[in-house]
Order: C-alpha cells, then sequence, then structure tokens
C-alpha cells in the first residue's frame, strides 16, 4: 500500500461518513411530517422518474436552459464512472477501468467529449447568472452558492483532463488498450514536455479531483443543491394519477382531530418537507405564477424555501424535545415564515406545480396552510365571510334563492331527475350557469345543442347546490365536505353515471375528488361532448360562416388540471370561416384569468390585475372573439377587456354559443 493510499483512506471515511451524518440528519427532520402513502404503484412511479428525473422532461419546457442544464446533468451523471475510478484508485492505486474492453472506448469518448461540454455549458450558465442577469435566477444570498457548485462542477471535469493529459505524456503520448481520447490527446500535444514531471502532475490533478469531489459532496446538505441528492426521490414520490391534482381530503370525522390544515412543519406531510429540501430555487414556479406576475407578494419558490428554513430552524428543536416556551418553538410558519396575504394570492391555477422540474406540490402545501387560517384560526379576508354564509344557506356563493337554481329552464322542455331519473346524462348546470345572467346564456346553448343532437339529459334543479370547489380550494374542508356528501348522497340516489357541465372548477371535482366521498361518475366536459357530438355527425356546421378571428382562452381546471386543450379547439377549428389564432402563452402555458382558487370573490388590491394582463394578450392577437369555456374565465376576460375599452371590437363567448350560432 503506497502512502497515496494510506492518507486517502481516512480522507475518504471523513468524507463519507460526514456526509451520511447530513443524510441522516435531513431524513430525521423530513420523518418529523405526518404520514403520507407515497409507495403504490411503483410501476408508474419509475416511469415518471425515467421521464421528468432522467429524461429532463420539465427542464427542457425551457430550451435554452433545459438544454444547459441537461447538458450538465447528464454530463456529471456520465462522469461518475471516472469519479467511481479515482475513488477505487484511491484504494488501489494502479486500477482502470480498461479491463471494460470495448465499453471502456465508449466510456473515454464520452467523457472525453462532455467534459468539453460541460466546461462550455458551466460557462453559459455562470454568464446567464452574473451577465445576463436572468430574473428568475436572481435570489438573495445565494449566489455564491450557485457560483460555488458550478465551480466545481467545472473543477471536476478539469481536474479529470488534467489526469488524462498527465497520463498520456507520461505514456509518451500513447493511449492505453481500449483508451478512446482524442480532446485529451489535443490537449497533450499543446502541453507536452519531456513526461518526467507528468506523474507528479498526474498526483495533483488527482487530489484535486478527488478533494473537489469530497467538497461538493458535502457541501450539499448546506445547499440549494441539496436536490442534486433529493430530486429523483421527490419525482418518484409525486402524487399520481386521478388524484394528482386533487385536495387530500381531511378526516373530519376524527374526534381527536384538533389542528385542521397546517400551522407549522409537523402538520405538513413527509412529501412536503421534503418538497422543502428538492427546490433548485431555479423560479420557474414564480416565473409562470399569474400572481407573482402582476406584482403580488405570493412567490411560490419562497413558499417552498420557507418550509425549508423553518423545518432547519425547528426539526432539531424537536428532535432534542426542546421546551414549548422556546422562543424559536412559540414561532410558526404561518405568519412568521410565511404572510397571510402570500396564502390569499394564490389562484390555484397550477402552473407552479406544472413547470417545476423536481414535482415540487406548491398548491397542497399553500390549501393546507389556507385551512388552518380557516378552520383553526377562523381568519380569512372579511369579503369571504359574505361567500361562506352564502355556500352554507343557498349552496351557491351569491345570495340567491336556492328555490331560483332552475328558473333558466323555465320553457325548454328540460326534465329534472326528480320527473324523470331514467336519462343518460345529467347536466350539472353549477352556480354560475344557474344564476349568472350572462352565463344562464351558456346553459340554454348548451342545452340546445343537446337537444339537436337528441341527447337524453335531465337537470337536478333545485336539488343542485355548489360542487364545493370554492370553499374547499378556500380552506373551508368543513363546508366543502358537507356540500359534496350531500350532492353524493343525490346524485347516487338517483343512479347517475354520466355528468357532463360546463364549469371546468365542477368538472375537476366531480370527475377527481369525489370519489373520495363515494361519487364514482363517468364526467364529461361540455367542450368534449359537443366535440364527440361534432365527430358522429349529430351536429352539422354550416357549409359558410361569417369570416371571424377566434382566439381560445385556456381554462387552468380544464387544461392544466385535467389535459383537456383539444377538445375546446376542435369545434372551432372545424367552423367554415373562422380561423384561430394562439395566443403566446397558450395550452399547458396558459396563463390564468385570476379567478380561481376562491380569488373570483377576493378584491386584487396589489399589483395589477390578472385578467387585465391575459385580456392585453388576447387582444394583441387582434381576434373578435375570445373563446372560453368557464363561467369564472369568461367573467374575467370580459371584465378584462371592458377596462380596456375594447368591449365593442372583442366579444367573449362560450364554445357552445359559437358551435350553436354556426350549426345547420
Amino acid at each position: 500500500m503506497e502512502l497515496k493510499n494510506l492518507l486517502f483512506i481516512p480522507v475518504f471515511l471523513a468524507a463519507i461518513g460526514f456526509f451520511f451524518y447530513n443524510l441522516r440528519r435531513i431524513l430525521s427532520y423530513v420523518k418529523l411530517g405526518q404520514p403520507e402513502n407515497r409507495f403504490d404503484n411503483p410501476g408508474e412511479r419509475i416511469k415518471n422518474v425515467l421521464k421528468i428525473g432522467l429524461a429532463q422532461s420539465k427542464i427542457l419546457r425551457e430550451p435554452v436552459a433545459g438544454f444547459i442544464h441537461v447538458s450538465i446533468f447528464w454530463g456529471f451523471l456520465l462522469f461518475l464512472s471516472a469519479i467511481i475510478e479515482a475513488i477505487i484508485q484511491g484504494f488501489y492505486s494502479g486500477f482502470s477501468l480498461h479491463f471494460l474492453g470495448p465499453l471502456f472506448s465508449l466510456i473515454t469518448l464520452t467523457q472525453d467529449f462532455l467534459g468539453l461540454f460541460v466546461i462550455l455549458a458551466v460557462l453559459w450558465a455562470l454568464y446567464r447568472r452574473f451577465v445576463q442577469k436572468v430574473k428568475r435566477l436572481d435570489v438573495e444570498g445565494h449566489k455564491f452558492d450557485a457560483a460555488f457548485i458550478l465551480c466545481m462542477i467545472m473543477g471536476v471535469v478539469i481536474s479529470m483532463f488534467g489526469q488524462n493529459v498527465a497520463n498520456i505524456i507520461y505514456a509518451n503520448m500513447q493511449l492505453s488498450e481500449w483508451e478512446v481520447r482524442p480532446v485529451s490527446l489535443w490537449l497533450a500535444g499543446i502541453f507536452v514536455g519531456d513526461g518526467s514531471s507528468a506523474s507528479t502532475y498526474y498526483e495533483i490533478f488527482w487530489w484535486m479531483h478527488i478533494l473537489i469531489v469530497f467538497t461538493f459532496l458535502n457541501f450539499l446538505p448546506y445547499s440549494k443543491h441539496f436536490h442534486v441528492i433529493t430530486s429523483l426521490p421527490n419525482v418518484y414520490f409525486m402524487k399520481i394519477g386521478s388524484q394528482k391534482y386533487a385536495l387530500k381530503k381531511l378526516n373530519l370525522e376524527d374526534e381527536n382531530l384538533t389542528q385542521y390544515g397546517a400551522a407549522d412543519i409537523e402538520h405538513l406531510n413527509w412529501k412536503q418537507l421534503l418538497d422543502g429540501f428538492s427546490c433548485t430555487e431555479c423560479g420557474r414556479c414564480t416565473a409562470a405564477c399569474p400572481a407573482a406576475t402582476t406584482g403580488k407578494q405570493l412567490s411560490p419558490r419562497e413558499i417552498i424555501v420557507n418550509i425549508r428554513k423553518r423545518t432547519e430552524d425547528k426539526a432539531p428543536l424537536m428532535i432534542a424535545k426542546t421546551s414549548e416556551d422556546n422562543e424559536e418553538m412559540q414561532k410558526t410558519l404561518v405568519h412568521n415564515y410565511i404572510k397571510d396575504e402570500e396564502l390569499w394570492a394564490c389562484t390555484t391555477c397550477m402552473a407552479c406545480v406544472y413547470e417545476c422540474p423536481v414535482t415540487i406540490e406548491h398548491v397542497d402545501s399553500i390549501v393546507d396552510m389556507r385551512r388552518n387560517l380557516v378552520l383553526n384560526e377562523s381568519n380569512f379576508p372579511n369579503e369571504l365571510n359574505v361567500v361562506f354564509k352564502n355556500l352554507e344557506t343557498n349552496g351557491t356563493p351569491w345570495a340567491f334563492n336556492a328555490q331560483d337554481r332552475a328558473n333558466w329552464a323555465e320553457g325548454l322542455n328540460i326534465k329534472t331527475m326528480a320527473e324523470d331519473a331514467n336519462t343518460e346524462y345529467l347536466f350539472w348546470v353549477g352556480c354560475s350557469g344557474s344564476f349568472d345572467a350572462r352565463y344562464q346564456k351558456v346553459s340554454k346553448a348548451f342545452a340546445a345543442l343537446m337537444q339537436k343532437a337528441n341527447v337524453d339529459f335531465r337537470i337536478l334543479g333545485v336539488e343542485e347546490q355548489c360542487t364545493g370547489d370554492t370553499a374547499r380550494r378556500l380552506g373551508n374542508e368543513y363546508l366543502a365536505q358537507m356540500m359534496m356528501q350531500a350532492n353524493v348522497e343525490t346524485l347516487n340516489g338517483y343512479g347517475v353515471k354520466k355528468i357532463v357541465t360546463g364549469c371546468p372548477h365542477c368538472f375537476n371535482s366531480l370527475k377527481n375528488e369525489y370519489p373520495q366521498f363515494g361519487g364514482n361518475f363517468e364526467v364529461l366536459h361540455h367542450t368534449e361532448l359537443i366535440s364527440q357530438l361534432l365527430n358522429e355527425g349529430k351536429l352539422k356546421l354550416k357549409d359558410e360562416s361569417a369570416k371571424t378571428k377566434i382566439t381560445y382562452h385556456d381554462s387552468c381546471y380544464l387544461g392544466r388540471y385535467n389535459g383537456v386543450y383539444d377538445s375546446p379547439r376542435d369545434p372551432l377549428k372545424k367552423i367554415n370561416g373562422a380561423e384561430l389564432i394562439e395566443m403566446e402563452r397558450s395550452k399547458d402555458k396558459g396563463f390564468c384569468c385570476g379567478a380561481g382558487g376562491g380569488r373570483m370573490f377576493l378584491e386584487e388590491v396589489e399589483g395589477t390585475r390578472i385578467n387585465v394582463n391575459r385580456a392585453e394578450e388576447a387582444v394583441k392577437t387582434n381576434a373578435d372573439t375570445v373563446a372560453s369555456a368557464c363561467p369564472f374565465c369568461m367573467t374575467m376576460m370580459a371584465d378584462g377587456i371592458k377596462t380596456l375599452d375594447k368591449a365593442e371590437e372583442v366579444q367573449v363567448k362560450d364554445i357552445a354559443e359559437i358551435v350553436l350560432e354556426n350549426i345547420k
């Protein structure tokens, strides 16, 4: 055993020992979270890791930055072979991977070219961060962190090239068996000397390589770059299936339950705490957030960062069983780390979750903290007092008489389930479709289309009430569950199998959240049924229609939540004379109207209005009609266009209305 090996062994043990100590420390913090089963369906979870984690599908949604990150990520992964080889050489100096034969050729060739590529990618990343100063990357207090990690990565690559070049010079410009290193060979030609000092330089670069790797490894737990370790597990444990974007049901029947939602970290589940340690602070979530974009206090990134900060501050005290009288223990995540105003600014549009490259679940944490404010503290914006009261007494967010819910259908020959429950579809009209004067026209238009296509449908009429979506997103889980359970009892009592609705919020609740309460139905959005009826020839469009330019505004709860992008567009594309023009932010990158998450009933007092921001984008397309597929979106877009004094030039219509105008 050489001196090099004797020196390496204690360095190795100290580095690995310290790393696993920190790994165990952070794991003990995460385990303080509430239990949550994220171990089901391993096949789908592994598929997500391959697609999102390794193939970096979400990273590549932003092409330039994505390409840089993928280059560094995959380059670093492929350098693991060089790192492993160097570590083994610490125990046995003569070790080499050349015994792998042709595979060694592929490894060395890949290392050489990717090494050069990674250096260029790191330089470009530093340029974007410190010269271009990309806004979402400008995080106060973390400039050193980012620069240090990028320089560490570059150091690993440079030291690898240093070893290769020294080896080649020492061997008189000869490569070993199966070794293919064109870049290293070229560099060796530049630095070639008499070779007498090549072995010394090799050892210098080898130690440099080892020490940088161990420094990098042990810096990670104290840095935002700990996501290098946690990102793949975080992707594995993401929500999957129909519950992917559904809110978790609180067990309100548990008489021992005293805490509703999350006031502090111990009330969050372990995955939500892991989210905090997985955040890359890349800022994609905040860049996509409609609230942040329009000047509100909310930053989805800061929500997650502050969950991590609070965990790091409180978890050691909890593990040490520190007295509750301790000043730090007296603080809470809500109020002391995250302001109420941040939580109430969220539209639950899911843009943050959709853009996050490591599948952090921002919205779940925000709603859990809202639940604490509403149910534990009775602390919520004054406007919501009326909303909650109306929901409880009238079954709708507005002060309408519940007995007037079916008035819109008078004279239209539409039967209720009470009159005849033998039907194919239940048309779930929703609160807007029942009471809002503008959206009643949409209800009538869609009913007319179904009648023309001979679709057998009924409505609940006065037996229908709000699905509970608004109350649930606002944190009033008790009120939401009361309405959801009542609706499920009504629907199951009639033996309902198929539901169609024009409201994406009702659609999402009925489809994805009602199963939590025993309501299992086939749920369609009205645009899906309209598209289906057109495809089946049950509805026929006019041969010629007036020339018109239409732009479609994607509903968040229809698009990002449920992946329905084509059904609203297909009918518009089929209308003769209609030209469909896409807004810059469309489909899964669509910008929220500002009404989701209960924001429909709250005033915007900070920054600029979200709906005006979106209306400006719609107006820029020069379309004469903005097509909508959501009552909230229709209201917000119409209001935004009116604010811009464009109401006489641009109309806002529902897909059902546009199709009805253009059928034979």
